[in-house]
């Protein structure tokens, strides 16, 4: 109980330093919302010959939910904590009452709070502005990504400890996102049987989306597929356990 009350509190702080920086705020919720308008206004009508037919946008709308999951939970989760870990602060949190748990807890819950605000705003937006359907099982979805959010915030801990400082982190953390979205099919959809899909279905975010579409759409879901995402947070949690750092290394 006094861990999980931590937890909250921590969640708490973290929310109160996110939504201080405005402009930081800001961007991390517009940008997901601007490729949404984009891709509405470029592809609302256009048909995806690689998804049998399909509408762009109703490819585009869950595809743009995972890509904001995996910034929220993946990109500024490694980001912050490497930060705090070159400045010197998570060496000074280590030395403190506050348990490992609930200090991770709290800025895991954190980062899953924003990427839930991300996906309520590009599925509200996606239906609302360019008439795409809103997803037919619901509880797939909220599944889909809290199962996610989790597997992310656990591969950017265990990321960062290959980090050898600041000024990599960023370069470093790009591009394993931006790498991901490309041949997961974040910015164009993937026939199953090409060879890019084939090398995607290694790596969590290409699951994350083909879990997100299936939500939104009539046939079955592929509940497997969350068995493959939480396999990569089991095994990005035990990388972190084993290799994470709480100072920086020229110290």
């Amino acid at each position: 109980m006094r861990t999980a009350g931590l937890v909250l509190v921590r969640l708490r702080y973290e929310q109160k330093v996110f939504w201080r920086n405005v402009g930081a705020a800001f961007f991390a919720f517009a940008f997901p919302v601007l490729l949404c308008v984009l891709f509405g206004a470029l592809l609302r009508n256009y048909r995806e010959t690689a998804l049998g037919g399909t509408r762009g946008i109703q490819y585009y709308t869950p595809a743009i939910a995972a890509y904001g999951v995996m910034s929220a939970c993946f990109v500024n989760v490694a980001l912050t904590v490497t930060f705090r870990r070159e400045t010197g602060l998570l060496k000074k949190t280590r030395a403190t009452a506050l348990p490992p748990l609930s200090y991770f807890g709290g800025l895991a819950a954190s980062a899953v709070v924003n990427a839930a605000i991300i996906v309520a705003l590009i599925v509200t937006v996606g239906a609302a502005g360019y008439g795409a359907s809103l997803p037919r099982d619901w509880a797939a979805l909220i599944i889909t990504f809290a199962v996610s959010a989790a597997a992310f915030c656990a591969i950017a801990l265990a990321v960062t400890a290959f980090i050898p400082n600041f000024d990599a982190a960023p370069a470093v953390v790009n591009l394993v996102f931006i790498a991901l979205l490309v041949i997961s099919g974040g910015f164009f959809p993937l026939a199953g049987s090409s060879v890019l899909s084939q090398i995607a279905q290694v790596f969590p975010l290409r699951h994350v989306l083909l879990a997100s579409v299936a939500a939104f759409g009539p046939g079955g879901f592929p509940w497997w597929r969350l068995g493959v995402i939480a396999a990569w947070g089991v095994a990005g949690l035990a990388v972190a356990l084993r290799c994470f750092r709480w100072d920086a290394r020229h110290t």
